[in-house]
């Protein structure tokens, strides 16, 4: 069976004089990939699926009591961890959107001919290939009220930003957006450069207005990777740990990460903190399928 199929090897080369065929190729490389995956992904997520119907803390010795769906029951019974969605959701909302209309905005200014494009594309791309943690510290310096360039730039002072509870939210969403915005741009700006050009040159023709032109031509041509993007960053958004982290320790920035974090790590109820961990996952997969129809009906246009 080997031989047959070793016929499209090279039959000079290692693999033929040792007798492997194309499968036993393939396989070496999938299933060490499958078993890290099991290993480090599958076991853990049903392993914590099991904590979380018990009432087990890593903290303490003491065995796991099965409680069924107690822990459930009382995470979507607080109004404490309501408040963290809430506060997430408009985190989300904030910060992804700023992300889609900054990184968009700059993809229709570098569609173009310009000098240095491939060196200013380049440079704008840096701040997403940076650390969060590197990111944040980054951005608690430019928020200082005494120093931060932000203020000085801005002539506001010493306006507090990461202090005022108000504005400490709306201070990480900006960071955010600044970070991540060179990756919605590097999406738009593919997306846009595969417009086909005779659309533009039929629509100028007619004498159509920018505003007609970009509603008709580009946007929906470019919604379905402006959609991809969008699902992308939403679902990276929900899980922003570290970045509100180092900035600010406002209860108003508490999101439902470091809430996640303060119960399992700082409490040490695990078997709390997985069942909120499932709750999230549920509502993520929730989100994400609703974008998932939503691209598909843009596709189908």
């Amino acid at each position: 069976m080997a031989t047959a199929v070793m016929t499209s090897l090279d039959p000079k080369s290692r693999a033929a004089a040792r007798g492997m065929s194309d499968i036993a190729i393939r396989n070496l490389f999938i299933v060490p990939t499958i078993v890290f995956l099991i290993v480090f992904n599958v076991f853990p997520l049903i392993y914590s699926l099991g904590y979380s119907f018990t009432d087990f803390r890593a903290s303490t010795n003491s065995p796991a009591n099965f409680v069924g769906l107690q822990n459930y029951r009382a995470l979507l019974n607080d109004p404490f961890i309501w408040n963290n969605f809430a506060i997430t959701a408009k985190y989300v909302i904030v910060s992804v959107v700023g992300q889609v209309l900054v990184g968009f905005g700059t993809a229709m200014l570098l569609n173009r001919t310009i000098p240095f494009k491939g060196l200013l594309t380049t440079l704008l791309l840096l701040p997403m290939m940076l650390s969060m943690a590197v990111v944040g510290l980054f951005w608690k310096l430019l928020y200082d009220p005494s120093f931060g360039i932000i203020n000085y730039a801005l002539g506001l002072g010493t306006f507090e930003w990461l202090a005022n509870p108000r504005m400490a939210l709306y201070a990480v969403a900006i960071t955010d957006i600044w970070m991540w915005s060179p990756f919605v741009m590097l999406l738009s700006l593919a997306g846009l450069s595969a417009v086909p050009k005779h659309l533009y040159e039929a629509a100028a023709i007619d004498r159509a207005g920018p505003f007609y032109t970009f509603f008709r031509i580009t946007l929906p041509l470019v919604a379905p990777i402006l959609m991809i993007a969008i699902i992308f960053r939403t679902m990276e958004a929900f899980k922003t740990f570290d970045l509100a982290y180092v900035l600010t320790s406002q209860p108003t920035t508490e999101l439902i990460s470091i809430r996640l974090y303060k119960m399992a790590f700082q409490e040490w109820q695990t078997g709390m903190s997985c069942a909120f961990a499932y709750i999230v996952l549920l509502m993520v997969l929730a989100i994400t399928n609703i974008y998932v129809k939503y691209l598909n009906k843009v596709k189908e246009r």
